[in-house]
């Protein structure tokens, strides 16, 4: 949570035809000013493709003089319509497309290039690629190339095999801290709200920063194994596409059908979403584009003094749920179809409540128990004393009703009172916003009921004068009374 201004980013895609006239005018005003290049380059490359949909990056080399800004354009000749891009700026208008240069990527001298790349739709009957491209109107005369159209091949996340269910109380131990602030320019004083995957070998986490001024931010990490955690460095959202500005709390996920990386975060008036298709690239994450055309009337009418914060995706096997909270005690549940995520969210509607804000304050997880016919619903809730603990519940179904698990101060989900520490005195007494070791690292968020492990932020006890003056850190607690 953060009590600083909200700001909230462009649009990336201009999708209607008003919105695509309006973006070519201001593609001709941003071009106008730069040379039009003598030759360029275009492998176009189709990465995924599924029924309705598929993926594609465009990798442009400036064969020319330099140009400051540039805009590419072709031509679709199957109906294909651009539903989601990123590194440019998109509008169509009929079968022609334009692609507009960011204000980071738009210098291009000799025998530069850049990639850029996008999400589209397509009739399902063909799905050829573009024959030809042009750079500042002027044909690339370098050639085009294009990779062929791959068969769809979702790889879906493993399965799981468990042998042991929930427990109706848990208890943990909990590693020191294993990330902290980077020291850098970034002057940052916390880290917090941990998002975290293991793929291929490699863990990525995405996290909140706080900044001395208490200016909020995200940064991304990767690391082999835990022990080299305190050492990664840092790549800043403001250092790639996503921009500065208050955005924050990330969910990091894959959606198998698309092959395509995903990182949420709230910003206040809005839920925003950026795009990577390789998350170990940090720097090419998408600019930002957001779920809703701005805070919907059920929030407004619910906060009360709350923030609308902690955004969260799941989808299962038909849809795609986005849960969020307000800090005055409701749950937010919306949904789209899993084959038009992340578009056409539906309003929210209140997916669960309690009177009590503290008891049910922010910090929502929403994962699929393997081998279970079950949900779990992770909530961090604030105690008498003032600490922050997570309590939990569960559910047949994402969109169905939530039965308490463990859920209160006497027997909490994780809080002070069940979490030991294995060496050394207790560096914190507060255990927040996190997020639970997947089995996998796919848009179903499935965890294993065995040995459950949740990275979390913690603080060193002490007395702080705002909320965004506390000095989060990030630990690990591993469960200690597995069923398994």
């Amino acid at each position: 949570m953060n009590l600083s201004r909200f700001r909230t980013g462009r649009l990336a895609v201009c999708a209607t035809v008003v919105v695509a006239a309006a973006c070519a005018a201001w593609t001709a005003d941003a071009v106008s000013s730069s040379a039009a290049s003598a030759g360029c380059s275009v492998d176009y490359t189709v990465s995924s493709q599924w029924s309705g949909g598929f993926t594609a990056s465009v990798a442009i080399t400036n064969l020319g003089s330099t140009v400051n800004s540039w805009a590419l354009t072709w031509n679709f000749t199957a109906g294909q319509q651009v539903t989601q891009g990123w590194n440019a700026t998109y509008s169509q208008s009929g079968t022609q497309v334009s692609a507009v240069s960011e204000s980071y990527n738009g210098d291009l001298g000799p025998g530069g290039s850049t990639t850029i790349g996008f999400n589209g739709s397509w009739n399902n009957s063909a799905n050829p690629a573009p024959a030809s491209f042009a750079l500042n109107g002027v044909t690339c005369t370098g050639g085009t190339t294009s990779s062929p159209t791959p068969t769809p091949t979702p790889t879906p996340t493993p399965t799981p095999t468990p042998t042991g269910s929930l427990p109706s109380s848990f208890t943990w131990t909990s590693s020191g801290v294993v990330i902290s602030p980077h020291s850098d320019s970034h002057n940052i004083i916390a880290v917090k709200d941990p998002s975290v995957v293991n793929y291929n070998g490699e863990w990525y986490v995405a996290a909140s920063t706080v900044s001395s001024s208490g200016a909020y931010g995200m940064e991304f990490l990767s690391f082999s194994n835990w022990s080299q955690a305190a050492s990664a460095v840092p790549v800043y959202a403001d250092q790639t596409a996503i921009g500065g500005g208050y955005k924050t709390a990330p969910q990091l996920f894959y959606v198998a059908p698309q092959k395509l990386w995903y990182v949420i975060y709230q910003m206040g008036s809005n839920i925003g979403y950026s795009t990577n298709p390789n998350v170990d690239n940090p720097s090419g994450w998408s600019a930002t584009q957001t779920f809703y055309s701005g805070m919907p009337s059920i929030i407004s009418q619910n906060i009360g003094s709350g923030y609308w914060v902690d955004s969260w995706v799941i989808c299962d096997s038909a849809n795609c749920y986005l849960f969020s909270m307000d800090d005055n005690g409701h749950l937010y549940r919306s949904q789209t179809s899993l084959s038009s995520f992340p578009n056409g969210m539906s309003q929210p509607v209140i997916a669960a409540s309690n009177s009590t804000p503290s008891n049910f304050f922010e910090a929502d997880n929403v994962y699929k128990v393997a081998g279970q016919n079950e949900y779990l619903l992770i909530v961090e809730a604030i105690n008498s004393a003032g600490h922050r603990y997570f309590t939990s519940y569960t559910s047949n179904a994402i969109n169905g009703s939530w039965t308490p698990l463990a859920n209160t101060q006497g027997n909490p989900f994780i809080a002070a009172s069940n979490v030991t520490f294995g060496s050394g005195a207790a560096w914190t007494q507060d255990f927040s916003s996190g997020e639970m070791i997947r089995s996998g690292y796919d848009q179903t968020l499935t965890i294993s009921p065995c040995n459950i492990q949740y990275l979390f932020q913690g603080d060193a006890p002490g007395s702080y004068s705002n909320y965004n003056a506390i000095p989060w850190r990030i630990g690990l607690v591993t469960q200690a009374n597995s069923t398994c």
